[in-house]
């Protein structure tokens, strides 16, 4: 997608390279006002934004507060109602004592079982990327850091307010819902999809990493989305995807 735009990758809190902070993934405004930061220091008028998983929550808190500021909106395995369950792995080291003590375990699971199965089969392609991905949470404290991160809250009162922000954006919204999907349910791509005015939803043959799992898909889908290019087909071999409009009632 650079030969046609600009493209800013934003870290959150803890992960990639940029450093934790106090309230980690607990404060959405707190980081929607981050990122209008960055939009700032970089003249940008106004920006399409994407989001995945827990960056679907923040992109539509960014989205609702700063509207005028953008175009199109696009979330991927969205993560954004308060009924979320953290993956079944992840929920050992959310608890506390139990969680200090099998975070090791957890971590070593984690990135050499759960990550190998989630990028299959292009994970020999990928190994840079998990790599960079890996990296926080690798050394002697690794596992420690891991589970700070995962200790962002409880999704009950984090994203209490997201379903009745949902209606209120009036940007087109793109929703990317991977079909293998073990991490966030598929309803709830449906779900903000009949919540946000003129939404759509789009199924992609992949697990929860859609951009990893078939980014030729969302690339091409993303173009279009923006007015970049035209889509590429939606059949060809081995990426399956459906589009399916929904209006808000």
């Amino acid at each position: 997608m650079r030969d046609r735009f600009t493209c800013l990758t934003v870290d959150l809190p803890g992960l990639g390279k940029t450093p934790t902070t106090s309230d980690g993934l607990r404060q959405l405004e707190t980081l929607a006002e981050k990122i209008e930061q960055i939009r700032v220091e970089h003249d940008i008028e106004r920006w399409h934004v994407v989001g995945h998983d827990a960056g679907s929550a923040i992109a539509v808190h960014y989205t609702h507060r700063f509207q005028d500021r953008v175009d199109r909106l696009a979330l991927l395995s969205p993560a954004v109602f308060p009924e979320l369950k953290p993956f079944h792995l992840f929920r050992i080291v959310r608890s506390p004592v139990i969680g200090e003590l099998l975070a090791p375990v957890v971590n070593a699971i984690f990135w050499k079982v759960a990550m190998r199965q989630a990028l299959e089969p292009r994970r020999s392609e990928l190994n840079d990327t998990v790599e960079d991905f890996h990296a926080p949470f690798s050394g002697p404290f690794g596992a420690w850091r891991l589970m700070s991160i995962l200790r962002w809250g409880n999704p009950a009162e984090v994203l209490a307010s997201m379903p009745a922000m949902l209606p209120q954006l009036k940007v087109p919204t793109l929703i990317f819902q991977g079909s293998r999907d073990k991490a966030v349910p598929e309803q709830f791509a449906q779900r903000a999809c009949a919540l946000i005015p003129g939404s759509k939803v789009i199924t992609v043959d992949s697990g929860h990493f859609i951009p990893l799992n078939n980014p030729e898909v969302v690339a091409a889908e993303l173009l279009s989305f923006f007015g970049g290019t035209a889509p590429q087909s939606r059949h060809t071999q081995g990426q399956t995807e459906s589009a399916v409009p929904c209006f808000s009632s």
